[in-house]
C-alpha cells in the first residue's frame, strides 16, 4: 500500500521539477539572446518577423524597409523626444515602472466601462524593446509576464545607451517602417542624424499608434501631441 500511494506522489514530484526545469531553460534561452545582442545587433525582430507574415498574406512580395545605425548616427533630438513622450523616468528606473501600470489599468478600465476604446500602455522603453525584440503584439496576461521579467534581464545585462540604440532601431514607425532611419527617410527624406527637434518630436508622437498616422497623416491630435513632446524634450538627459 505504501509503494502504491508513494508512485502517484513520486510521479507528481518528477513532472514539477521537470516543468520548473523547463521554464528555467526557456528562460535561459532569452538571457543568452539578450547577452548576445548586447554586442552584436539584431537583423530582425520578432514584431517585425510577425508583422511581414501577416502583409504576406495579402501581397508575397511585400518587403519590410529597415535599416541598422549606431547610436552615434541618430539625432540627440529623437532620443530626446521618445524618452519625453514614451518614458520619461528611463534613465532612473530599472526596467518596469508599477506605478504606471497601475494608473494605466485605473485609466483602462474606467475608459471600458464607458464604451471607449482608448487604451493607455504604461510600459517603460525596456518593456516595449522586450515585446519588439523577442515577443509580438497580442494581447495577454502571459505575454505581459514574460515581457516583465525580460525587461529586468535587459536591464541588468544592458546598459542604457544600448537599450536606447536598440529601441530606436527596432521600434516600428509604419506599416512597413522598422526604425529610426527607416522612418526619417520616409516621412522627412533625410537621415537619422540629421533629424531637426520638429521631426523627432513628430515621430516620437506617431509610436502608440504608428501604423495609423502613417495611413491618416498629421491629425490635430498628433499635432498637438508633437507640440507637447518638443516642450517637454529640451529637459531630457540622454544617456
Amino acid at each position: 500500500m505504501k509503494r502504491s500511494s508513494s508512485s502517484p506522489a513520486k510521479r507528481l514530484a518528477v513532472v514539477l521539477i521537470v516543468s520548473i526545469a523547463l521554464v528555467l531553460l526557456y528562460q535561459l534561452s532569452f538571457l543568452v539572446r539578450i547577452v548576445w545582442f548586447n554586442f552584436y545587433n539584431p537583423s530582425s525582430s520578432a514584431v517585425m518577423r510577425q508583422t511581414l507574415s501577416e502583409l504576406r498574406k495579402d501581397d508575397p512580395n511585400v518587403q519590410l524597409r529597415f535599416e541598422w545605425v549606431d547610436y552615434d548616427q541618430i539625432s540627440p533630438h529623437i532620443k530626446r523626444a521618445v524618452i519625453s513622450s514614451e518614458d520619461a523616468n528611463f534613465l532612473d528606473h530599472t526596467g518596469i515602472e508599477w506605478e504606471a501600470i497601475r494608473q494605466a489599468w485605473e485609466y483602462n478600465k474606467k475608459q471600458a466601462a464607458q464604451g471607449s476604446d482608448r487604451r493607455r500602455g504604461g510600459s517603460t522603453l525596456t518593456q516595449q524593446l522586450a515585446k519588439n525584440l523577442f515577443l509580438s503584439t497580442s494581447r495577454s496576461y502571459t505575454r505581459k509576464g514574460q515581457e516583465l521579467i525580460l525587461s529586468y534581464m535587459i536591464e541588468y545585462v544592458m546598459p542604457k545607451q544600448r537599450i536606447l540604440e536598440l529601441y530606436l532601431n527596432m521600434a516600428q514607425w509604419g506599416q512597413v517602417d522598422f526604425g529610426v532611419q527607416a522612418a526619417a527617410q520616409r516621412y522627412f527624406k533625410t537621415h537619422a542624424k540629421q533629424l531637426s527637434a520638429s521631426q523627432a518630436a513628430r515621430l516620437a508622437a506617431m509610436l502608440p499608434n504608428p501604423v495609423f498616422y502613417d495611413r491618416n497623416g498629421n491629425t490635430p491630435y498628433l499635432q498637438r501631441r508633437t507640440n507637447t513632446i518638443m516642450q517637454r524634450m529640451r529637459q531630457v538627459r540622454i544617456p
